[in-house]
């Protein structure tokens, strides 16, 4: 497997793309406006083949540029059931420029795999800051790509439209008990692991509510 990464747009969404060496095979994840024109070099300059386009969740900041990347790579968008209507009828919620809306093909359930070439990321429902929110979780590489449900020292804002603090405990809590050694990479910010995140996480466990 090869893995980019690129810090992209007005609020610094963690963009990546991840391949499949040996089929070229490839996927984006959380794909910001602006992010095409780098998508569409890096796959050029590696022979690489986009074939979905992974919203971790529907807030603008990490699905804008979805319509235009499927437009130019012919890519599947995928996402959550319970975040659709967020791509196919998104709300700007301060946006500085126009979102366009797209149409999901695939979606992304608890319990599922996304899979290309030798790539196997399981789809971890982790609601709380969006209903639809979810996380990836590559075991064989030991990473985690968290969107905006777990940062570095933090995690995903639970006062916007379809968050709940309840939601997010639960899902804090199901992290908490992923190996230690887990590299998590969000959405925005920095990446950690789940072992460097334990202690305030076991506090949020053992408080029953989430930190101020």
């Amino acid at each position: 497997m090869e893995a980019l990464h690129k810090v992209v747009g007005v609020l610094a969404t963690n963009l990546h793309v991840i391949a499949d060496e040996r089929t070229r095979e490839a996927i984006a994840i959380d794909t910001a406006i602006p992010s095409l024109e780098w998508i569409r070099g890096e796959l050029d300059a590696r022979g690489w083949a986009l074939k979905l386009i992974v919203t971790t969740h529907g807030h603008w900041d990490h699905s804008g540029e979805n319509a235009r990347v499927a437009e130019h790579t012919g890519a599947q968008i995928a996402v959550h059931p319970l975040d659709a209507h967020r791509l196919t009828s998104p709300s700007p919620m301060w946006a500085p420029f126009e979102i366009p809306p797209c149409v999901p093909a695939v979606d992304l359930e608890e319990g599922g795999e996304i899979r290309f070439g030798s790539v196997r990321l399981d789809v971890l429902h982790t609601p709380g800051h969006t209903e639809g929110s979810i996380c990836l979780l590559d075991r064989d590489a030991g990473r985690l790509y968290s969107g905006d449900t777990l940062f570095a020292g933090s995690f995903g804002r639970v006062d916007l439209p379809g968050g709940s603090a309840e939601a997010m405990l639960a899902s804090l809590d199901r992290l908490r008990g992923l190996d230690p050694t887990l590299t998590v990479l969000p959405g925005h910010g920095p990446s950690t692991t789940i072992g460097r995140e334990q202690p305030w996480l076991e506090w949020v466990a053992r408080e029953g509510r989430l930190p101020t």
